[in-house]
This record gives C-alpha cells, sequence and structure tokens, in this order.
C-alpha cells in the first residue's frame, strides 16, 4: 500500500488513510512508545515503572503511551491477544504509581491483506502529583465583543447548551450592567475539570467548585475576559496579572477578523502566550462565510507576524494530534464550534482534557526552589478575616504562616504580613507553590495593600523602583515618539503611567526600536529585569522588555 496503511476505527468503522510511521520517539517529554508489555519479568516491570514514573513528572501528571509503536516511529500493530495483555501490564504500571489511564483512540491496521488484523492504541496516563490535589492549568479567552466567549464557557461549564440568546452566558456575569448588556466588562473566573477517565466534570452534576475540585483529577481555570475596546485595559491585565498558561481566541463565523480580534491575537503573540483558536456561531452562519472566515484566520496566522501553522480539527484524532503537539513546530489548532446546536464541542473538551503543561519539569523545579513571589492581583475585606489578597504565585512556595513582606508603598518601603491561612480554588491547603493562584489571609495589615504590590520573602531584600531601563519595539503610532511621551505600561500585575525620560535615538516611528529609561508617574512598583512589558496611550501600542531596574531612593523621587 506505498507508505500509508489503512485503518479503521473501531467505534465508527470510518475507514481512514494513516501514515506508515509516527515521529521517532524523544528521549525527553511525556510521549513514550511501547511495542508491546506482555509478561514482563519482575525487573523488567520494575524499571517499567520507573520509566512511568519519569514521563508523568515530565507531563507535570499526565503522559502519553503509544502501543503497538516501535521506538522509529513505525506503526506495527499487536494482535488482540498481545493488545490486551499489554494494557493490562500498563493498568498495573500505573497503579503502582496511584495512576490511572485512559485509551484515547484505538486502531485497526491492515499491512497486508493476507494478514490478520493489528491494533495499535494511544493511551493517556494521569497522576495527581503528590504535592497537589489536582493538575491546574489556566486558560484566557480573547476575542472581539459579542464573539460568543461567555456563552462558550456557560456551555463548558453548566454542560447546557445556549438557547441562541445568551442564556447560558448569565452565569458568569457579575454585574447587573454585564447582564442588561450581555457585554463583559470585569474578569470572571470558571473552572472546568476532567476525572481520571477523561470525564468533564462541571455544574451539571456538582453544585459548587469545591465539588468540581474534589472529583476532578485535572481542573482548567478560564478566565473570562472583555472584548470591548474600552475594557482594553482589563483585558491586558488579564493576560499579564493571571500568567496564563494558554489562550482560546474566540471569532464569531458570522463578522470574521473585526474590533478587537487582531490586537487580542498580538497581545497574546507579544507575551508568548501560547494560542488557538475557536470559531463560534457556525450555526447561524453558511458555509461559504464560514469558510471565508477560516481562510481569513489562517492567512494571519501564516503571516510574518505570527509565523504560526494552522491546523483545522475536523476529528477526534485532529483533536489529540493538535493536543499533543501544541506549542510545538508553532501550531495553531482551529476549532468550529456551535455553543447551540453543540457541533464540535466534543472536540473542544477532548483537546482541553489532553492538553499538556507545556512547561518543563526542569523549569519547574527551579521556579519552585527560589525565593517566594506572590503577585497582589485583587484585594478582599473579609469580616472576621481581615485582608486577603488573591493572585498568583510566581516562584517559590508559600507555606500556611510563613512570615512575608507586603510592598512596595508610596515611600518605595516594605512591610512585614504573615500568611495566617492559604486558599486555592476555594479550599485551603497548607502550601502553594510556583505556577499556582490563591489567596492568603494576611495579618497583620500596617500599610495598605494595593492591585500591583507583591508578597516576598523577607530574605530577598525587595526594593522598589521608580526609574527603569526597557528596551521596547513600538507596533503602532500615527507619528512618532520621543523624550516626554506618557503611555499606560503592563508588566506583570504592575499597570500605572509612564513618562519617557530618556532614549537612545531623538524619536522612533512604528516598527522601530529604542532603548529607553521610563519613570513611573504615580509610585515606586516591584519588577524584574527580564520582565515583558506593554505599553499603550489611546491606538499607540508597543511591546519590549525590562533590560535594568534602577533601585528607588526617596530623595531622587
Amino acid at each position: 500500500m506505498g507508505d500509508t496503511i489503512e485503518l479503521a476505527d473501531r467505534q465508527t468503522n470510518d475507514v481512514k488513510l494513516l501514515p506508515s510511521s509516527l515521529p521517532p520517539e524523544v528521549e525527553e517529554g511525556n510521549v513514550e512508545y511501547k511495542l508491546k508489555l506482555v509478561s514482563p519479568s519482575d525487573s523488567r516491570f520494575e524499571h517499567l515503572v520507573t520509566q512511568m514514573k519519569w514521563r508523568l513528572q515530565e507531563g507535570s501528571g499526565e503522559a502519553i503511551y503509544e502501543i503497538g509503536v516501535e521506538d522509529s516511529g513505525m506503526l506495527a500493530g499487536l494482535t488482540d491477544v498481545e493488545m490486551d495483555a499489554s494494557l493490562g501490564t500498563l493498568k498495573r504500571m500505573a497503579q503502582k504509581l496511584g495512576a490511572t489511564i485512559s485509551v484515547l483512540r484505538e486502531r485497526i491496521l491492515r499491512p497486508d491483506p493476507d494478514e490478520s488484523l493489528r491494533r495499535a492504541a494511544e493511551v493517556l496516563v494521569r497522576k495527581v502529583p503528590d504535592d497537589q490535589q489536582f493538575i491546574d492549568l489556566r486558560l484566557a479567552v480573547l476575542g472581539n465583543v459579542d464573539a460568543g466567549k461567555s456563552t462558550l464557557l456557560g456551555v463548558l461549564t453548566q454542560g447546557e447548551l445556549d438557547n441562541g440568546h445568551g442564556r447560558a452566558r448569565l452565569n458568569l456575569f457579575r454585574h447587573l450592567h454585564e447582564i442588561q448588556s450581555g457585554r463583559t466588562s470585569s474578569i470572571s473566573h470558571e473552572i472546568l475539570g476532567f476525572n481520571t477517565d477523561g470525564e468533564v466534570v462541571n455544574y451539571s452534576e456538582s453544585r459548587s467548585a469545591e465539588d468540581i475540585c474534589e472529583s476532578s483529577s485535572k481542573v482548567i481555570t478560564l478566565i473570562d475576559l472583555a472584548g470591548h475596546h474600552k475594557y482594553l485595559k482589563t483585558t491586558i491585565f488579564g493576560l499579564t496579572g493571571y500568567s496564563p498558561d494558554f489562550a482560546m481566541l474566540v471569532v464569531s463565523a458570522s463578522a470574521g477578523i473585526a474590533g478587537t480580534t487582531k490586537e487580542h491575537l498580538g497581545f497574546a503573540l507579544a507575551l508568548n502566550v501560547p494560542i488557538f483558536v475557536v470559531v463560534t456561531k457556525i450555526d447561524r452562519c453558511q458555509s461559504p462565510f464560514l469558510h471565508r472566515t477560516v481562510k481569513q484566520l489562517e492567512g494571519i496566522l501564516k503571516s510574518p507576524g505570527c509565523k504560526k501553522v494552522p491546523l483545522r480539527v475536523n476529528n477526534e484524532d485532529d483533536a489529540i494530534l493538535a493536543a499533543s503537539s501544541f506549542n510545538v513546530n508553532s501550531i495553531c489548532p482551529i476549532f468550529m464550534v456551535s455553543s447551540v446546536s453543540g457541533a464540535n464541542l466534543k472536540l473542544l473538551m477532548k483537546f482541553l482534557n489532553v492538553l499538556p503543561p507545556l512547561t518543563s519539569l526542569k523549569d519547574r523545579e527551579e521556579l519552585v526552589q527560589k525565593l517566594p513571589e506572590h503577585q497582589v492581583d485583587e484585594v478582599y475585606t473579609v469580616p472576621d478575616v481581615g485582608t486577603v489578597v488573591g493572585g498568583t504565585l510566581v516562584r517559590g512556595c508559600i507555606k500556611e504562616g510563613e512570615k512575608l513582606l507586603a510592598g512596595p508603598n508610596e515611600d518605595g518601603k516594605f512591610f512585614p504580613v504573615t500568611a495566617r491561612s492559604v486558599h486555592r480554588n476555594r479550599l485551603p491547603c497548607r502550601m502553594v507553590q510556583a505556577g499556582q493562584a490563591a489567596t492568603l489571609a494576611l495579618e497583620p495589615c500596617v500599610g495598605a495593600i494595593r492591585k500591583g504590590m507583591v508578597i516576598v520573602s523577607p530574605k530577598s531584600n525587595p526594593s522598589g523602583c521608580i526609574l527603569f531601563k526597557a528596551e521596547i519595539f513600538l507596533l503602532f503610532h500615527n507619528r512618532s515618539i520621543g523624550e516626554g511621551f506618557q503611555a499606560t505600561v503592563h508588566i506583570g500585575n504592575v499597570c500605572q503611567t509612564v513618562v519617557i525620560q530618556s532614549m537612545n535615538k531623538e524619536s522612533i516611528q512604528t516598527n522601530e526600536k529604542a532603548v529607553v529609561t521610563f519613570r513611573f508617574i504615580k509610585q515606586p512598583e516591584y519588577i524584574h529585569v527580564g520582565s515583558r512589558l506593554l505599553f499603550r496611550e489611546g491606538r499607540t501600542k508597543g511591546m519590549g522588555e525590562v533590560t535594568k531596574v534602577i533601585p528607588f531612593q526617596p530623595e531622587s523621587s
């Protein structure tokens, strides 16, 4: 049959064509190829368990096993007896580690008409890390106003289809004017869980977020961001402050690439947030219009500014391929769904279930070993508790009762606080680690806590800054900018007006670079060298990176 092997999906009996080989196995990562696992000896079994443990660590608790595949990637297939024995061995290996397995897809291979049928299987192994209650990912939802972002999230998290008039989105809105206008103006958080078998856990069966977390081995926090241009500051803060692992760009099939769609895509790319696209409202759009919208999207994603490889997801195989190859070779999956008819929503769910964390084990271990730094994204005053701050732990780990410093205040100083209690996803916990979102109840708060501050270890000897240098790239401006130019800058959870105090050129225009010295207008902030930044003023937009932080001196302010 040349270089293809005919196969049939056992569930649908649809005959498809599969390449005769997968890419060769990679030593690192969470994907393992196994030709067969039939009756291994005790020493071999222990070696296989150790190997599985390493693959799970590489995938932050998730690994994919390709059974019936040689290390070279050649699909050999197994007989029914060999496949059943191999899956039994894999299950015993997983049980020894406290993990579970679920078959993602199974294929029947026909290498030759005269030979008996052989099977190949792709299996997801999932184990919640010992120091976590569940695998946690954050997904930012971007897109133009009226693209259907909140409705899509309402359908995913509530388990009920929309009625075509926005009923599904009502549970996500936080303010009366949002319900009246149907437009999101604030950042709302919803969670979507998956259990050990890959089944969806949402509010259709669970009454609260606590129930979802307790029933799930993987939880995706969906960060619903505003699409309207007048709420752009809120949207950018959601991308920079909440440090999402991924971004989902929602595009209306009927409206196409409109409004803030290109802007949101540009912000995600500027911040190096991996992105995939969901085209909604396909039930209200005729085929030619849908085809035109997807073609437009593919053209933008392939352009020199994006350099992405679009991948249309039309079936379950595409969804699993997209998840396992996401952020490899710049692949950008494109889903076409309907929140009213439910078309292709299962493909999106399958993708989210298989989607692995993108940070390597080595990077995560390095972050956890550093001194703690917790960004303050939200501040609450809770009766009988006091001040509670919510945000993301950027590095290190924070334990209940740990003594920390909060700041900087208007004088650039940090003041002592104690983390009296720690909560994740509304559940109390003893400790949080780098990359996790959490709320901390602080005492005593001798100074005023505000958004943009950080909670850090006293050992880090923190200091605020009013001046910092950055290398910037001007994305758009009508004319040129120079010394004295003012803009709003976003660096992590910091959002403040800055002025260009000096620069290495007289002025710069669109698509030009410069090294500048920024000065915060209002108060000192805590930032790091190497941090990504976005700045904007009206239609003016730019990006850059912090190259030098100048410690704050009160007399120089």
